[in-house]
């Protein structure tokens, strides 16, 4: 496994890639990091200069291979968030009837807190039902601020 880890707008980040030659985690401030010598790559620069342009507002969409670890479901869940457009928010609820478990808001919920690629596979964008803040991996405050900077607050 490749790391880099960088400041940011929100403090202290960091990006992995493993073997697949894909991003496999996106660490957000205060989130434990493995101890690993930091090594950077093309795809870890790439990386984190799209991360840094999309919290100065200078980027709406990523354009990086992503490999994410889960189950089939969140993987689902997942692909799913990215159709999400920026500036958008979606409701657990919603989210579910679009992966066809309707039923499923609270499996969608934990498929959210474990997504391993927070910022890129935007789940800052999930909101509960009325557009409330809820949960976030990150912390509320970094939601809020992920949203109010792409203008969905």
């Amino acid at each position: 496994m490749d790391l880099i880890l960088f400041d940011s707008p929100l403090g202290w980040m960091g990006a992995s890639a493993g073997e697949s030659g894909a991003i496999e985690r996106v660490y957000l401030p205060g989130a434990p990091v493995p101890r690993i010598m930091c090594r950077e790559t093309p795809l870890l620069a790439e990386a984190r200069r799209q991360l840094l342009a999309y919290l100065a507002g200078e980027l709406r969409e990523f354009n990086l291979p992503l490999s994410p670890a889960g189950t089939q479901f969140q993987r689902q869940v997942w692909e799913e968030l990215r159709k999400v457009p920026y500036g958008g928010t979606v409701s657990y609820g919603e989210l579910a009837r679009r992966v066809g478990r309707p039923k499923a808001a609270r499996a969608v919920g934990q498929a959210n807190h474990n997504n391993p690629i927070p910022i890129i596979v935007p789940c800052h964008r999930v909101v509960g039902s009325g557009g409330a803040l809820t949960g976030y991996a990150g912390g509320l405050e970094i939601k809020e601020k992920l949203l109010r900077l792409e203008g969905a607050r």
